[in-house]
């Protein structure tokens, strides 16, 4: 099978299907590779595709899912930030801006979209000259036109804009604009990129050990956790993209690092969009960040939270004082307050803070650095996910020096994601487009904002078997073709893949996802070689899960709340 993805053909390395991952799995430790990629996160999904469009032979493996980690649990803005400013971090700014630009723009203007945001003032005079210097510099930094230039507001201005916030919860306000990403799907799309250019791109497949001769990192032994069967890859360098488990990477090289990762836990709610009056996103100061309320289709995403973490790295989970946190701090400055009972999701997520001198997390650098602690390999650590792009080029370009090919320069700033080429010419002709398809104009929107040009491989699964152009039951707003599309092309492997990453069901409607879990399973069974009893015993995970998940929500504190998601795991 092919796709259509730039207007010509490419092979199956880009479906990531059942088929795809049993040949990847057999064709382990064949050959000796140039690169081997440990995660599947962002940057190291960017790493195997920065490798990959290099000409080097990759292999890129993830212990869970693409995005499995931090990768699908930021506030999904791709932004500069504005805080750095007021840290004089101009160069990470300037860098973090530059690279908005490119996703809008050329990268992925099919999953990267602008948004506004109203920053509102509570003094008069200094602050409007204060904040507004810091926004007209954050627009400087940004260069070329990528979004909208920012404006100032009276407070009837703001109010018009934003009829939730109180007469008296600013002076005025200042509107500027940044980005916003699905990062999960994002991640996933960069991964499938990379099978594109040659990457052998695996999940669910966990490094048990390094391979070593003498000092040097030769490789690494590898676990399929779907059959419990060990391979060994042989590979020329090995890149750890690692995020919040660089630690765990620290104890199985038996080395010292120069840098250890600190978590940071940074929990959002979510709530419906009828719920605030407000035709724009809202920042505010906090005693330790910034608050955000995020426009997200038919939902308000808000946080964060930024407080340590020292618990289950792989189940990170809000307590009750986290979203109790965020209530109070958006409650401020609304007319309404939102109460728990408005809330049909949360989500927590550690950042990989590199230790730094100041205790405080939200004062770390985000900045990063690559390292070689052994011969052959190669540490990235630190950063943001809007910058992925950057630091996946720095640690390939060590990676390449090892290597002493004549491997090119990173070629990844002009190289459009799948998805990306055609996408505009789609959503021109949307409405001819939409009558060809046989489908609503927002329902192709929809499906054109998470698959670019794509989109016409899921009309062709329509084309095919036409009842998979019906809304799935308890979550509406996706089609089953959807669902169908993540195990048949990117590489979704279990139930929870789809409701949580491939799709955001988890987190948007109120009961997580309960209802359409079994419609989904049904859907995805004949496709990943389910019989019944897998299908159940997928439904049923999923279920216990998201009751651990509630439950966690109602703990007091970090501790007990870390106690209860991980009772789902018992």
């Amino acid at each position: 099978m092919t796709e259509n993805t730039d207007n010509k053909e490419i092979f199956v390395s880009a479906q990531l299907d059942p088929a795809y991952r049993t040949r990847a799995i057999d064709a382990l430790g064949d050959t000796e590779i140039d690169v081997l990629v440990i995660g599947g996160g962002v940057t190291g999904a960017g790493a195997a595709l920065d490798a990959a469009s290099r000409g080097l032979s990759v292999t890129l493996v993830e212990a869970r899912d693409f995005a499995a980690g931090t990768s699908s649990r930021s506030s999904k803005l791709i932004h500069g930030g504005l805080r750095y400013l007021e840290q004089l971090d101009f160069a990470l700014v300037r860098e973090a801006l530059k690279e908005r630009g490119l996703l809008l723009n050329k990268l992925a203007p099919h999953l990267v979209h602008p948004v506004p945001f109203l920053f509102p003032l509570q003094h008069r005079v200094w602050e409007r000259a204060y904040i507004g210097a810091g926004v007209a510099l954050y627009d400087t930094l940004g260069g070329a036109r990528a979004v909208p230039m920012h404006r100032h507001l009276t407070r009837t201005g703001a109010l018009e804009l934003a009829p939730a916030l109180k007469d008296d919860a600013m002076t005025g306000a200042i509107k500027y604009y940044d980005a916003q990403v699905d990062d999960a799907r994002h991640t996933m799309t960069l991964a499938r990129t990379a099978a594109q250019h040659g990457a052998t791109v695996l999940t669910r497949t966990k490094v048990t050990g390094l391979l070593r001769d003498g000092e040097k990192v030769v490789g690494a032994k590898v676990m399929d956790l779907e059959t419990g069967l060990e391979h060994t890859i042989r590979a020329r360098t090995v890149i750890s993209a690692t995020g919040v488990w660089t630690d765990d990477m620290i104890k199985m090289t038996g080395v010292e690092f120069p840098f250890h990762v600190r978590m940071s836990k940074g929990v959002h709610i979510m709530v419906p969009r009828e719920r605030l009056n407000m035709n724009t996103g809202l920042i505010m100061r906090t005693e330790k960040s910034v608050l955000f309320v995020i426009p997200w289709a038919e939902h308000w995403i808000i946080g964060t939270t930024d407080t340590d973490w020292s618990l289950d790295k792989n189940h990170p989970t809000a307590s009750a004082a986290d979203v109790q946190y965020i209530l109070d701090h958006i409650n401020s400055l609304l007319r309404e307050p939102l109460t728990r009972a408005d809330i049909v999701g949360t989500y927590a997520g550690l950042r990989p803070l590199m230790t730094g001198a100041n205790k405080e997390t939200s004062k770390l650098s985000r900045e990063h650095a690559v390292a070689e602690p052994a011969p052959g390999l190669f540490v990235i650590a630190g950063g943001k996910y809007t910058t992925y792009r950057v630091m996946a080029a720095d640690v390939v370009d060590a990676a390449a020096a090892r290597l002493g090919s004549d491997a090119p320069s990173s070629v990844t700033a002009d190289l459009p994601l799948l998805g990306a080429v055609g996408y505009q010419d789609i959503l021109g002709d949307i409405e001819d487009v939409a009558a060809r398809a046989e489908l609503p104009v927002e329902t192709v929107r929809h499906l054109l904002g998470r698959y670019g040009s794509l989109t016409e491989s899921v009309f062709d699964l329509i084309a095919a078997v036409p009842e998979l152009r019906e809304p799935i039951p308890g979550a509406e707003d996706y089609l089953a073709a959807e669902a169908v599309y993540a195990a048949t092309h990117e590489g979704a492997l279990h139930l929870d893949d789809v409701l949580t990453r491939r799709t955001r069901i988890s987190i948007e409607v109120p009961d997580r996802g309960l209802k359409a879990a079994p419609e989904i399973a049904r859907l995805i069974a004949p496709h990943l070689g389910w019989d019944d009893d897998r299908t159940n015993a997928e439904i049923n995970q999923y279920y216990d899960r998201v009751h651990a998940e509630l439950a966690a929500n109602e703990a007091d504190d970090d501790e007990a709340a870390n106690a209860a998601r991980l009772l789902a795991l018992s």
